[in-house]
């Protein structure tokens, strides 16, 4: 994580006309090499654009997130820079805005994701983004934890309320439920009124999970590969199966086929194809998900649906989502 230092008023008022003037600043970049095997990191001059257009904001970083670079999708965007800008998730102030901006006036406090084809990098003092990638930051959330959340509530909030449409008495299984994207989840399905039953990958996990409150209905330890976690869903659904499944990916074949790491960790698509209820949605960020015929069947018998969570489609300008489509 990467942070600005807070500053005082008087300060803070210097800093601005200082950066709302034409001058030149530092970004980081990634290079990938002609192989795509290594990248290196570099800084990077660029010029801060002194107008501010139509509907694009400029904003003052005070945080900025540092995920992972996607570099397959990028490769699938066909998206062939020399230069790719590092990190995309920020919380800052706004220096100014547009003519034809509607949502933000200099000086509020946002939050949001840049684009994938952002020129900017969010790692740099200054950077000018549209205003629908942004969302005012509540008074009592730091910059910190606005530029480290906003990433994977999104993720969170779109599986639950987009993809699977969660309301009060619905069990929801969230699978790694003490990563980021798990922590968010299950506080969200919380506040909706579910019942949530999660998986813990290691001691340590499984003591923050049974911590939470309100309380998790079950946590299920998986770390030694031993429990079933469909039998554990049907034994605390009665039977019935669970409405809701966010799983952090599945495996695909048998014990043999898979990778050493996948078998420890993960539950076969079968199973949670047998731990789903009737009128189920299972949300899986499985992108190479293979579904066989009688699968499908039984998925249909079900009335069950599927959805792929992919969160960098909301991050598509309408030129990328075609190209991508």
């Amino acid at each position: 994580m990467w942070l600005l230092s807070h500053i005082g008023p008087l300060h803070y008022a210097k800093q601005r006309n200082h950066l709302e003037r034409d001058v030149t600043m530092k970004g980081l970049y990634f290079q990938q090499s002609s192989t795509d095997e290594e990248i290196t990191f570099v800084f990077q001059e660029r010029e801060n654009l002194p107008v501010t257009e139509d509907n694009f904001v400029k904003l003052q970083v005070k945080a900025c997130a540092l995920s992972q670079i996607n570099t397959k999708l990028l490769a699938e965007m066909k998206m062939k820079k020399d230069l790719f800008p590092v990190g995309r998730e920020i919380a800052g102030i706004v220096l100014d805005v547009g003519s034809k901006v509607s949502f933000f006036q200099p000086d509020d406090e946002v939050v949001g994701i840049l684009p994938l084809d952002s020129e900017d990098p969010g790692l740099c003092e200054v950077v000018r983004v549209h205003e629908h990638y942004l969302v005012h930051k509540p008074e009592k959330v730091t910059w910190t934890e606005a530029a480290g959340s906003i990433r994977d509530g999104v993720r969170a909030y779109t599986a639950l309320h987009y993809l699977s449409y969660v309301s009060p008495g619905k069990s929801v299984l969230i699978m790694d439920g003490a990563s980021a994207f798990g922590t968010i989840a299950i506080q969200l399905a919380h506040h909706r009124g579910a019942k949530v039953i999660s998986t813990a990958c290691s001691l340590e996990d499984k003591q923050c999970l049974e911590r939470f409150r309100p309380p998790i209905a079950r946590v299920i330890d998986v770390s030694n590969g031993k429990v079933h976690v469909a039998e554990s869903c049907l034994e605390e659904t009665g039977g019935l199966g669970v409405d809701i499944v966010l799983d952090a990916g599945v495996r695909l074949y048998s014990k043999d086929d898979e990778p050493a790491v996948k078998l420890q960790l993960l539950p076969h698509k079968h199973d949670i194809i047998t731990l789903l209820g009737v009128g189920g949605h299972w949300v899986t960020t499985e992108e190479n998900l293979q579904l066989d015929p009688p699968d499908s069947h039984c998925l249909f018998l079900k009335g069950a649906t599927l959805a792929f969570l992919n969160d960098e489609v909301w991050n598509l300008s309408n030129v990328q989502q075609g190209k991508y489509l």
